[in-house]
C-alpha cells in the first residue's frame, strides 16, 4: 500500500515538470532543455528546422513554465536519441499542446539528432528591471496573469527557492520599497511560506497576507549571486570566467574562447564594453570543475549557459587554458562606441563625470581602454545629451598611462552642485575605417589594433559583415560588401580572418574571427565596404525624409533643391527600386540639425549620391518646413495574400524580384519584415509555398535575421541565389497590420 501511495505522489510531481505528451530534458532546470514528445508510447525529440519562439511558446505554456525566452536550436541542450518525431514545426501560437501544430512526421534521412531543438522558459518567477537576470524585482506566475510580491511578504526562505529556481546561486540580498522599480498589474495578495528546500515558488505553501492595503510601492526585489563571475582581475569587471552549475562554481576552457563569448559574459555582468578576451589561465589557473569547452555565443544570448558547449564537464582542457575577460568600466553613451557622454561603473551603477573634473589626460585613458585610438575633443556642458542617475563627485587624475579608467587616482572634486547640464563628452577615433573610397562611407576596411591600422581578409566577408561597419561608422545603410582589394590592396598587418558577425554587434572588433593577426591570406584578399551616404528616415527604409551625410553630420536637403532625376540616384543607391513620389513641405516630418544649401544636380545615371554635381541653392532661408521626402519602391514585396501585409515574401536584387527559400525561415525573420514595410508585428511565418510557390530566382536561403535589422537583405543568409530549393519551399509572411501605409502628408512641390 505504501509503495502504491508512493507511486500516487510521484506521478503526481511528474506533472508540475511534463506534460502528459511534452517535457523538457538536460537544461538544468525544469523549464529548459531539449524537447522530447511522446508518442506511440516512445519519447522523441523534434528537428530544429523552421523552430522559432511561437513554437517554444507553446511548448511553455502547456508545461505551466510561464514565457518562452529562447528557442535553441542546433542540439543546443545535447542531442537526444531515438526517434525524431517532428520536423518542420508550424505552430500559430494558440494551440493548447505542441502535437496540435502543423509538423512532417520525422522520417530520419532530413534531419539527425544534431539538429534537435530546445526551449528555455522564463518559469513560474522572474526578476525584473535588474541589471542581469539574476537580479531584479521578484514577479510570480498565476494562471496567465504576471504579478508582483509584496516586501513584507517575501524572506530569506523564499529567496533562495526563487534563486535556486532561476539558476542563479544563493540570494545577496532582498531589497523593498520598488528597489527595481514599481510593477505593473497584480500585487499578490499572500504571505509565500517556503522552507527554502522546495525545487519552485510555485511548490512553497501560502497563506493570507498580514499586510493591508500593500502597492507597488511596496514590491520586492531580489539580487542573486549570478551564474558568472570573473575572478582575481582586480575589479568585478575583470577576471577568470567562472560559471554556477549544481551549485559549485567552475571554469571555461580557453579552446575557441572568443569576443562574441567575452560579450555576453560583460553584457550580463552589466560591465559595459569587451575590452579583451584571455585565454591560457591569463589571470591564473582555476581549480574545481571545467565546466565548459568548445563554448560557440551568437553574442545576442542573455547569459553564457545559453550559449553552445560541448556540455556540462565535458572537455579535454586543462586549468591552464582557463578563458578570462577584461571589461570595461566606462563607456561613451552616443551615435558610435568611440564618442558620446562619459559614463563610469561603480559597483553596479553608472554615473556620469562633471566636465570640470575630466582632462585630456583622462580622455587619453578613456580612448585607449576602449579601443578607439587617441581623443579628438573634449566637450563639456552635456554636448551628447543629459545623462540620468549619478553624477561622480570626483575628480579623475589620471596620467595617461593606466591601462583602464578604474586605476585612475581621484580626489574630490572643486566643482560645487555639479549636474547633469556639466555632463562630459568625448569624441574620439574611431577603431575602424575605410580607406581610398570616395567618401568616408566607402573603401577599404581598415581597424585600429595595438596603436597600428591593418586590414581585413575578405574570405567569407559577406553582408552582414559589412553592415556592422556601415552601423558602427553611423555611415546609414549598407549598400555593397566588396572582396578582392576593391580599393586596392592595403599595407601592414591583416588583422582579421574569416570574419563572422551575427549583425547585433556595436563594432567590428566584436564579430568572431581567427583572433588578432591570424590568417591565411595576402592584401589582394582585403575586405571593402560601400555604405550610403544618404538614407530616409520613415517607417521603411524605401521611403521618408531624404538625409545626407557630409563629413560625420547628417543633414535634410530642401524641397526645391532636389528632383525626380536626384530621387532616381537615391532610390538606386538605397536598393529600393526606382522612385514612386517626391514629397515636398516636410511630408515625412521636420528634420534636425542642418539643411543643407546646395543644389543637387544629379544626370540620374550615379551610383551615388555623393558623386552628384551640386551648386549652391537659389532658395534662401530655406528651413526644416521645406525637407523633402521620397517614396521609392520597396525592396522587399508580400505576393498573393490578399493585402500589402500579408503573402509570400520576394526581394529585389539586380533589378529582378526573387523568393525566399523556407529553411530556417522562422518569427524573427517574419518580424524583420513587417517592420521593414510598415506592417505592425508578424503574426504568422507560413512555410511550404502557402500563397503559392513563386517563379524567377530564388534569392534567399538559410535567413537567421537576430530581430534589429532594418531590413531582410542584411539578414545573415547564404549568398545571393546559392540555394538548394524549390519553389515548393517558398517563404511567407502574415503581419498583424492589414492597412498600414507610409505616414505621408500631402505636402506641394
Amino acid at each position: 500500500m505504501e509503495s502504491c501511495l508512493l507511486v500516487i505522489f510521484l506521478s503526481s510531481m511528474v506533472q508540475v515538470i511534463t506534460a502528459d505528451s511534452v517535457r523538457l530534458v538536460d537544461g538544468g532546470r525544469h523549464c529548459a532543455g531539449r524537447v522530447e514528445v511522446l508518442h506511440e508510447g516512445q519519447w522523441g525529440t523534434v528537428c530544429s528546422y523552421g523552430w522559432g519562439m511561437t513554437d517554444a511558446a507553446v511548448v511553455c505554456r502547456e508545461l505551466g513554465c510561464g514565457e518562452a525566452v529562447e528557442a535553441p536550436t542546433l542540439a543546443h541542450f545535447g542531442p537526444g536519441s531515438g526517434p525524431i518525431w517532428m520536423e518542420e514545426v508550424k505552430c500559430h501560437g494558440s494551440e493548447s499542446t505542441l502535437k496540435n501544430c502543423r509538423s512532417e512526421k520525422g522520417s530520419g534521412d532530413y534531419c539527425i539528432h544534431d539538429f534537435d531543438a530546445g526551449v528555455i522558459c522564463s518559469g513560474s518567477v522572474k526578476l525584473v528591471d535588474g541589471s542581469n537576470m539574476c537580479s531584479g524585482r521578484v514577479e510570480i506566475l498565476r494562471g496567465k496573469t504576471w504579478g508582483t510580491v509584496c516586501d513584507a511578504d517575501f524572506d530569506l526562505q523564499d529567496a533562495e527557492v526563487v534563486c535556486q529556481e532561476l539558476g542563479c546561486g544563493v540570494p545577496v540580498e532582498v531589497l523593498g520599497s520598488a528597489a527595481f522599480g514599481k510593477g505593473e498589474g497584480q500585487v499578490w495578495s499572500e504571505e509565500i511560506q517556503c522552507r527554502g528546500n522546495e525545487s519552485q515558488i510555485a511548490l512553497c505553501p501560502t497563506s493570507s497576507s498580514q499586510r493591508q492595503n500593500c502597492s507597488h510601492e511596496n514590491n520586492v526585489g531580489l539580487v542573486c549571486t549570478g551564474i558568472v563571475r570573473l575572478v582575481n582581475g582586480g575589479s568585478r569587471c575583470a577576471g577568470r570566467v567562472e560559471v554556477l552549475h549544481e551549485g559549485q562554481w567552475g571554469t571555461v576552457c580557453g579552446d575557441s574562447w572568443g569576443l562574441p563569448d567575452a560579450e555576453v559574459v560583460c553584457r550580463e555582468l552589466g560591465c559595459g564594453r569587451l575590452i579583451s578576451t584571455m585565454s591560457g589561465a591569463h589571470f591564473g589557473p582555476g581549480s574545481g570543475p571545467i565546466w565548459k569547452d568548445d563554448v560557440v555565443c551568437t553574442g545576442s544570448e542573455s547569459t553564457l549557459k545559453n550559449c553552445e558547449s560541448k556540455g556540462w564537464g565535458q572537455h579535454n582542457c586543462g586549468h591552464h587554458q582557463d578563458a578570462g575577460v577584461i571589461c570595461s568600466g566606462v563607456r561613451l553613451a552616443g551615435n558610435s562606441p568611440c564618442s558620446g557622454r562619459v559614463e563610469i561603473l561603480r559597483g553596479k551603477t553608472w554615473g556620469t563625470v562633471c566636465d570640470a573634473d575630466f582632462d585630456l589626460q583622462d580622455a587619453e585613458v578613456v580612448c585607449q581602454e576602449l579601443g578607439c585610438g587617441v581623443p579628438v575633443e573634449v566637450l563639456g556642458t552635456a554636448a551628447f545629451g543629459k545623462g540620468e542617475g549619478q553624477v561622480w563627485s570626483g575628480e579623475i587624475q589620471c596620467r595617461g598611462n593606466e591601462s583602464q579608467i578604474a586605476l585612475c587616482p581621484i580626489s574630490s572634486s572643486q566643482r560645487q552642485k555639479c549636474s547633469h547640464d556639466n555632463d562630459v563628452g568625448l569624441v574620439c577615433t574611431d577603431s575602424v575605417r575605410l580607406v581610398n573610397g570616395n567618401s568616408r562611407c566607402a573603401g577599404r576596411v581598415e581597424v585600429l589594433h595595438e596603436g597600428q591600422w591593418g586590414t581585413v581578409c575578405s574570405d567569407k566577408w559577406d553582408m552582414t559583415d559589412a553592415a556592422v561597419v556601415c552601423r558602427e561608422l553611423g555611415c546609414g545603410r549598407l549598400i555593397e560588401a566588396q572582396s578582392g582589394a576593391h580599393f586596392g590592396p592595403g599595407s601592414g598587418p591583416i588583422w582579421m580572418d574569416n570574419v563572422a558577425c551575427t549583425g547585433s554587434e556595436s563594432t567590428l572588433k566584436h564579430c568572431r574571427s581567427r583572433g588578432w593577426g591570424e590568417h591565411k591570406c595576402g592584401h589582394h584578399k582585403d575586405a571593402g565596404v560601400i555604405c550610403s551616404g544618404v538614407k530616409l528616415v520613415g517607417n521603411s527604409p524605401c521611403s521618408g525624409r531624404v538625409e545626407i551625410l557630409r563629413g560625420k553630420t547628417w543633414g535634410t536637403v530642401c524641397d526645391t533643391d532636389f528632383d525626380l532625376q536626384d530621387a532616381e540616384v537615391v532610390c538606386q543607391e538605397l536598393g529600393c527600386g526606382v522612385p514612386v513620389e517626391v514629397l515636398g513641405s516636410a511630408a515625412f516630418g521636420k528634420g534636425e540639425g542642418q539643411v543643407w544649401s546646395e543644389e543637387i544636380q544629379c544626370r540620374g545615371n550615379e551610383s551615388q549620391i555623393a558623386l552628384c554635381p551640386t551648386s549652391p541653392s537659389q532658395r534662401q532661408n530655406c528651413s526644416h518646413d521645406n525637407d523633402v521626402g521620397v517614396v521609392c519602391r520597396d525592396s522587399v514585396r508580400l505576393v498573393n495574400g490578399g493585402r500589402r501585409c500579408a503573402g509570400r515574401v520576394e526581394v529585389l536584387h539586380e533589378g529582378q524580384w526573387g523568393t525566399v527559400c523556407q529553411r530556417g525561415w522562422d518569427m524573427t525573420d517574419a518580424a524583420v519584415v513587417c517592420r521593414e514595410l510598415g506592417c505592425g508585428e508578424a503574426v504568422e511565418a507560413p512555410l511550404w509555398a502557402h500563397f503559392g510557390p513563386g517563379s524567377g530566382p530564388i534569392w534567399l536561403n538559410l535567413v537567421d535575421c537576430t530581430g534589429l535589422e532594418t531590413t531582410l537583405k542584411t539578414c545573415m543568409s547564404r549568398r545571393w541565389g546559392q540555394h538548394n530549393c524549390e519553389h515548393i519551399l517558398d517563404a511567407g509572411v502574415i503581419c498583424s497590420d492589414p492597412s498600414a501605409q507610409p505616414q505621408i502628408s500631402t505636402g506641394q512641390r
